[in-house]
């Protein structure tokens, strides 16, 4: 009897292991597929829910544009239509991303609007989707040699464009435009095609000014990932390496921008411009107090707006709106939603709060406030 009683015993324990070890692993399984999902408004969906459109954002690391505006434009617009849908965001992991999208599938999606991490895992989820009858749309970064069906984003190197050219209104309004300025570049992640795009407009604006010898090329780097601390590590070492002798700083967002500014104030070196893209609230807060000469605003709105019209008119097998343009994607010419980006400087960031981007109390705070009169 008690040699049985124990063996029941102990059955029951591996049992009850067993079991709560099940549990627990599809417990982290849901959490992976629906992190970050959108379920605040109503037409969204959490967890296993049914939607006919799915959007997959990347992270919140490379811009806090994905959470702070992406997520609320696309979802009013989707809620507007009265679509289904689901948002969730994969915070940095391709993984997460490929299961997020399995599941949106599994869950009925018929259009994905997908942000990719990088090419490669992207280009997986669009043949995973174009297996089963999903069509996809890029949405902001072009996934190269992928399978969408159109792209919706700003003309990325016309953001580029804009940038050099804002260094250089700043360089001829600090004075050092005549003084042979030393020029470092802090680009975005070269995982992500839009800062091969930032960059050829940048260069475009740049290499002529290098080559007839009146700015000087300084360190030029990518930042892995968009990542705000690498972007400080690697400009304090373009400072190390250079004597602190930079007088410009195209960086490619306004992330990288702060840290190169960061890193400045540690130094206590003034009067450097720096560039920014995103129109971020810290961006403009650093506009304003001239430690950044200006930053690129993208209407995000717009852009929801527009690629949330495009989708939903796939899923009701309808003509593609607002199609403007075609984008090369490494194997063909995928139609594209181009839209036209605006810089932004002391002069006119207002705007900003006009059009509904930021709120004025968000950027008028704190030490910021005596800024904005």
């Amino acid at each position: 009897m008690r040699g049985r009683f124990h063996r029941t015993a102990r059955t029951s324990r591996r049992r009850w292991i067993t079991i709560v070890a099940a549990v627990s692993a599809l417990a982290l399984l849901a959490a992976a597929a629906s992190a970050s999902v959108d379920s605040r408004a109503p037409g969204s969906t959490a967890g296993g829910g049914s939607a006919e459109i799915a959007v997959l954002l990347p992270d919140s690391k490379s811009s806090v544009r994905w959470e702070t505006q992406d997520r609320r434009f696309l979802a009013a617009a989707f809620k507007a239509a009265g679509v289904s849908y689901s948002i969730v965001n994969a915070e940095n992991s391709a993984q997460t991303q490929r299961t997020q999208a399995e599941q949106a599938i599994t869950n009925g999606a018929k259009v994905i609007l997908l942000v990719n991490l990088d090419s490669g895992s992207g280009a997986a989820i669009q043949a995973l989707a174009k297996s089963r009858g999903v069509k996809t749309i890029d949405y902001d970064r072009l996934t190269l040699k992928g399978s969408a069906s159109h792209y919706v984003s700003f003309n990325n190197v016309k953001v580029g464009e804009l940038q050099g050219r804002g260094l250089v209104s700043c360089l001829k309004a600090s004075g050092q435009y005549g003084r042979k300025p030393r020029i470092a570049e802090l680009n975005g992640a070269p995982t992500d095609n839009n800062a091969t795009l930032f960059e050829q407009g940048s260069d475009k604006i740049l290499n002529p000014l290098y080559k007839r010898g009146v700015f000087k090329k300084g360190p030029d780097q990518p930042v892995p990932q968009w990542d705000n601390q690498k972007a400080l590590q690697i400009f304090e070492q373009m400072l190390q390496r250079t004597g602190n002798k930079i007088q410009g700083v195209l960086a490619a967002n306004d992330g990288l921008g702060n840290a190169a500014i960061s890193a400045l104030k540690a130094r206590k070196i003034k009067g450097v411009p720096v560039t920014g893209q995103d129109a971020t609230a810290q961006g403009v807060q650093n506009i304003i107090a001239g430690d950044q000469c200006m930053t690129v605003y993208k209407g995000i709105k717009a852009q929801a707006a527009a690629a949330a019209k495009l989708a939903i008119a796939l899923l009701r097998n309808r003509p593609a709106p607002g199609v403007n343009g075609k984008t090369f994607d490494g194997n063909r010419q995928v139609p594209s939603v181009l839209l036209t980006p605006v810089t932004i400087t002391k002069r006119n960031w207002e705007l900003l709060v006009r059009e509904g981007f930021l709120k004025r109390s968000a950027v008028c705070v704190g030490a910021y406030r005596r800024f904005c009169g």
